[in-house]
């Protein structure tokens, strides 16, 4: 099997290039021996593949570990259960090298089913939309479902399975508030915060990002496909508690100094009430649930 070329032309002819960054979470179901066939220098420095074998830390320790070796004018943060359309990196590229005001940028998300992945544009979470969405099943607040899937947009959030990142133009005050994301020296810095075992990290990076004065934004003038879940599967129930411990962890971060005491309370209690019922509805079932 031969590997696909890494780069390609933008819309106004230059010509980009890319490297990719495996790190690989202490699996073992040879993932490292496959890819050092499939690229032919395996992982040697020559080779447009560099393979980070790792611990299991965390979605988020992973990530850094990689983006700590990237040298290049973008990071793209890409799930392993994805499928990029034969296009998509130049149309995203295109639209980054079009807007610098823009941070951060998703594309469309596609479902294995065919549906869209709501999660590929988000509000930022808070009290109301989050109970509206958890306990109500109401996504209209949360995932901008009254909007059409089909128009570009400012969002609060896209989804880390694909989220293309300008590194970049930030500096002084900007940096120093990012975390130093958007500066080459990122050897110091941890680029995704790694309270967050799994999931809320890119909810915490976007709102970082805004907070610098960089928009985040949703570009559906191209899609990847997303076998939403693949991960969660192995370790339903330890998936389970790093989905509701994300929430705590991005609430105490962002609102618990804006709330009062009892408000911060109930939604410690609400968070944890949940978790608690799910386990137990998941003792029963053959698909255990984590999220939606």
């Amino acid at each position: 099997m031969v590997p696909p070329p890494l780069g390609g032309r933008l819309g106004g002819g230059a010509l980009f290039s890319a490297e990719v960054i495996v790190v690989d979470n202490g699996s073992n179901d040879g993932t490292v021996e496959w890819l050092g066939v499939m690229f032919s220098h395996g992982r040697e420095k020559t080779s447009p593949l560099q393979i980070v074998e790792n611990v299991n830390n965390g979605f988020s320790a992973g990530n850094n570990l990689g983006i700590k070796r990237a040298s290049g004018r973008y990071i793209l943060l890409l799930n392993p259960d994805t499928k990029l359309q034969p296009d998509t990196l130049e149309t995203m590229l295109d639209f980054m090298e079009s807007r610098p005001d823009v941070g951060i940028s998703g594309c469309k998300l596609i479902k294995a089913d065919g549906k869209l992945d709501l999660a590929c544009r988000r509000r930022f979470p808070n009290p109301w939309n989050s109970f509206k969405r958890l306990f109500l099943r109401n996504n209209q607040n949360y995932n901008y479902t009254d909007i059409s899937e089909d128009q570009s947009m400012e969002v609060d959030s896209v989804v880390g399975a694909f989220m293309l990142i300008r590194r970049v133009g930030y500096i002084g005050e900007s940096e120093n508030r990012m975390g130093g994301t958007f500066n080459f020296q990122l050897s110091t810095f941890n680029f995704l915060d790694e309270d967050f075992f799994m999931y809320g990290e890119d909810l915490d990076l976007c709102w970082r990002c805004k907070e610098a004065g960089y928009k985040v934004w949703y570009y559906p003038k191209t899609f990847a496909t997303h076998y939403k879940g693949e991960s969660s599967k192995k370790a339903p129930f330890v998936m389970l508690k790093a989905f509701h411990d994300s929430m705590w962890i991005f609430y105490k971060k962002h609102y618990r100094q804006k709330y009062p005491f009892f408000l911060n309370w109930l939604v410690y209690l609400g968070i944890y009430l949940r978790l608690g019922a799910l386990i137990f509805i998941n003792l029963f079932k053959n698909n255990p649930r984590v999220s939606r």
